[in-house]
Parts: C-alpha cells; sequence; structure tokens
C-alpha cells in the first residue's frame, strides 16, 4: 500500500479522498492554486505545494509542477480526481516515466476511452448494445450523410474527443447536418483539440443510465448498481438516483454484466463508469465511458456501503476487490443533489463571488460534501460546484421527503444557488412519478407555468 498519495485536484473530492486516506493511513499532499489558498483541502491535506496561479492552464492542469509537486513531496502515487488530468492518458503516462503510480486505468485504456468512437467500436467488438451509427470518426460531411442515409434521420453529431455537450449537434435533415457538422467540428476542436466526429442515431425521450464498477488487475470486476442521470441541463447532470425508478433487476443484471463485460475487454483496471441511454421500451445502448471517479459516486457509496475511493487506492496498489459481486447488496433508496453556485433565474449563470453565511444540512441519512464555509470566497476560475448533498432512506418517496427537508435547512447567503431549482424538480409531480427523461428540466418549466397560471386564474 501506498505510504503517500498527491491528489491532483481541489474542491470537495479533493477533500473526499484526503478523508478515505486518513482512514487508511495514507498521507496526503494537496497541490492548490494561488485562489484556493483558503480552501478546506489545503487545510486538511498533511502536506501542500502551491502550484501556480488561479487560471487552471498554469495550475491544475500545468503537468511538470503537479510532477515535480509528487517528487519534491515524496508522493508515490497521484490521485487525479475527476475533471481537470482525471482522463488524460498523457499526464497518466507522465507519471508511470517518472515511477509515480496514477490512481485510475492505463494511459492506453484511457486513450481509447477517451476516444468516444474508438470507445464505442470496443464496446461492439465486446457485444455490448450500443446506438447505431459510424463505426468510427466520420473523415468528412460526405461521409457522415452517407451514414446518416443507412440508418435515418434524426441523428447525434458527437465529438470523439468530447464530453459534457461540447461538440454535439442534432440534426433532422441534409442541411442540418451540413451545418450542425462543421459548428460541432470547430467546437470539438476548440474545447478538445481534437476537431473528430462520429454519427449516431438520436434516441428519443431516452433515460440516461450509467452503471458503477470495479475491476482490478487480476481480471475480476463487478458492477454496484445503476444511478438515472436523466435529470440534466445541456447535458450537465444537476440530480442522481439510485436505483433508478425505470430498471427492474432484470435489468439491472443485463445492464451491470453488459458494462462489466465491456469495461474487461479492453483491460480496465479502476473505479470507473459505463454509460447507457434506455429508450421507452426499455432496450439500453451504450453511449460512453468514463475513465474515472464520477462526481455522483456517494449515491451509490450510501446503498452498497462500499467506498469506492478507497476500493480505487487499493485496485492501484495492485490488491484483489475485496468484495465479490454476490456480496454487493442494495439497501433502500439514494440522491443526490448538485449545489451550484449559480443563478436559476438567469439561465444557470455561474455566481463566483463570497459566502457570507451557510448552514450545511444533517439528520438521519444525509450526507453533505463540500470544501465551502462562512466568508468563502469561490473563485471564479472553476466549476461552478460547491456542494453534493446526498439523501438516504429505505425507500424512494421517503427519500425525496428527506432530501426536501435537507433542502430547506441548507442556507447558503452571498451567492445565487441552484437549491431553489432542486426544490421544485423534487417536489413536482413528474420526478415523483418517476416517469421522466432526459427532457425533464424542459418539462419540469412547463409544469411550473401551469401551475402559476392556474394560481393567477
Amino acid at each position: 500500500m501506498f505510504n503517500k498519495i498527491l491528489i491532483a485536484n481541489r474542491g470537495e473530492i479533493a477533500l473526499r479522498i484526503i478523508r478515505a486516506c486518513r482512514e487508511m493511513g495514507i498521507a496526503t499532499v494537496a497541490v492548490y492554486s494561488e485562489a484556493d489558498r483558503d480552501s478546506l483541502h489545503v487545510r486538511f491535506a498533511d502536506e501542500i505545494v502551491c502550484i501556480g496561479p488561479g487560471r487552471p492552464g498554469e495550475s491544475y492542469l500545468n503537468v511538470p509542477r503537479i510532477i515535480s509537486a509528487a517528487e519534491v513531496t515524496g508522493a508515490e502515487a497521484i490521485h487525479p480526481g475527476y475533471g481537470f488530468l482525471a482522463e488524460n492518458a498523457d499526464f497518466a503516462e507522465a507519471c508511470d516515466d517518472c515511477g509515480i503510480k496514477f490512481i485510475g486505468p492505463r494511459p492506453e485504456v484511457i486513450a481509447r476511452m477517451g476516444d468516444k468512437a474508438k470507445a464505442r467500436a470496443a464496446m461492439l467488438e465486446a457485444h455490448v448494445p450500443a446506438v447505431s451509427g459510424s463505426m468510427g470518426a466520420v473523415s468528412d460531411i460526405e461521409e457522415a450523410l452517407a451514414v446518416t442515409a443507412e440508418i435515418g434521420y434524426p441523428v447525434m453529431i458527437k465529438a470523439s474527443g468530447g464530453g459534457g455537450g461540447k461538440g454535439m449537434r442534432i440534426a433532422h435533415n441534409d442541411d442540418e447536418l451540413r451545418e450542425g457538422f462543421e459548428a460541432a467540428g470547430s467546437e470539438a476542436e476548440a474545447s478538445f483539440g481534437n476537431r473528430e466526429l462520429y454519427i449516431e442515431k438520436f434516441v428519443s425521450r431516452p433515460r440516461h443510465i450509467e452503471i458503477q464498477i470495479l475491476c482490478d488487475s487480476q481480471g475480476n470486476g463487478i458492477y454496484l448498481g445503476e444511478r438515472d442521470c436523466s435529470v440534466q441541463r445541456k447535458h450537465q447532470k444537476l440530480i442522481e438516483e439510485t436505483p433508478s425508478p425505470a430498471v427492474g433487476e432484470e435489468m439491472r443484471k443485463k445492464l451491470g454484466a453488459a458494462a462489466v463485460r465491456g469495461a474487461l475487454s479492453v483491460g480496465y483496471d479502476s473505479a470507473g463508469t459505463v454509460e447507457f441511454l434506455m429508450d421507452e421500451e426499455g432496450s439500453f445502448c451504450f453511449i460512453e465511458m468514463n475513465a474515472r471517479i464520477q462526481v455522483e459516486h456517494p449515491v451509490t457509496e450510501m446503498v452498497t456501503g462500499v467506498d469506492i475511493i478507497k476500493e480505487q487506492i487499493k485496485i492501484a496498489a495492485g490488491e484483489p476487490l475485496s468484495i465479490a459481486q454476490q456480496d454487493v447488496r442494495i439497501d433502500g433508496h439514494a440522491i443526490e443533489c448538485r449545489i451550484n453556485a449559480e443563478d436559476v433565474d438567469r439561465d444557470f449563470t455561474p455566481c463566483p463571488g463570497k459566502i457570507s453565511a451557510v448552514n450545511i444540512p444533517g439528520g438521519p441519512g444525509i450526507r453533505v460534501d463540500t470544501h465551502v464555509y462562512a466568508q468563502y470566497v469561490i473563485p471564479p476560475f472553476y466549476d461552478s460546484l460547491i456542494a453534493k448533498l446526498v439523501a438516504h432512506a429505505p425507500t424512494r418517496d421517503e427519500c425525496i421527503a428527506r432530501m426536501l427537508r435537507a433542502l430547506d435547512e441548507f442556507v447558503v447567503e452571498g451567492v445565487k444557488t441552484t437549491i431553489p431549482f432542486h426544490r421544485a424538480a423534487l417536489g413536482s409531480r413528474i420526478f415523483r412519478s418517476g416517469d421522466f427523461d432526459t427532457g425533464f428540466v424542459a418539462e419540469l418549466a412547463e409544469e411550473l407555468k401551469g401551475e402559476r397560471e392556474g394560481t393567477k386564474v
């Protein structure tokens, strides 16, 4: 087992990793930018190293500075968290070249899974169902038109190296395909330095279902149930829950088996997530794999009792999985609300600034992962996530009630947050029914509009 781990990240995920390491008796090194000097992960790490100014390119994305910090402090391994360099194959390779263990899959696996077109081809080879579309990246608009002629409209144009909804367009005819192909390519090149695109059949009214997996270097793999991530805006997740209201035990086994089979087929050995779309008939198809820890991993931990970060660290140290598939139990229901510093009334505009006061909710079945406190200043350089509020209860209805209670207790003053959105979402008829898809946010807006108009009448 490692004696010291450097965390190449910030905020709540850095603090989460520090906590896991402390319980395992592992010393930690926190790297931080000048803008994060007062962040909690800096306060609670055993050692700290400033790696540059606030802008990510000069700090959290600066590979030489992070590697140097690990070498200077004697860290044997680096945990990348999520975002930043978590799925950067070059960074993982640089760690290997310097004799530092990267806590995640091998560089070649990250590269293959990070290229969405290659990942799709790999899953098809492993007999994992995937959306109809091009077998790999399409070279130009003519090839895109030819693929679309075979599978039919509507289609999704997607960036091979993409994520977070960037480099993605929907086309319903040839003109939209031509226009979208050019726009998606330009956006993909600007965002990821990779203009390659591929084509997929557009799935109408899908649910976004992901499977949490753990695979070790001995060839063992398990799944820890599913997470429903259908509540999202512009392909950014807002609420996650497990189990999914749309997935029964038989479907769970099929999804889990497919996810593990696909991961093991490419030599995956870490914690990861395999993401699927599920249509109205219950058919599912692979869309991508996240070769890292997920933001929403706490909901899975709440219902299974498995500490995913600890398992990830053990796998990186060469240990076999400490749990077998038959030992995995799903206990109750869990929901996570991402609390972002954003103004919901201004199209979710980020709201950096000073938090003048904060009250963190507690009580039975409530978990809050956060790095903020009263007088903390939210920097303008990073993701707007300030907390993850997780509720756990025996049933879904009880879990919703518990989450609404916790949202009422969660007070953040000084900046706008997404707490009002979450109250409206969990209190809505649509969410309570469990019958919704990735169009939930638009449906919620219509429901709330109808309620307001009814009140006026």
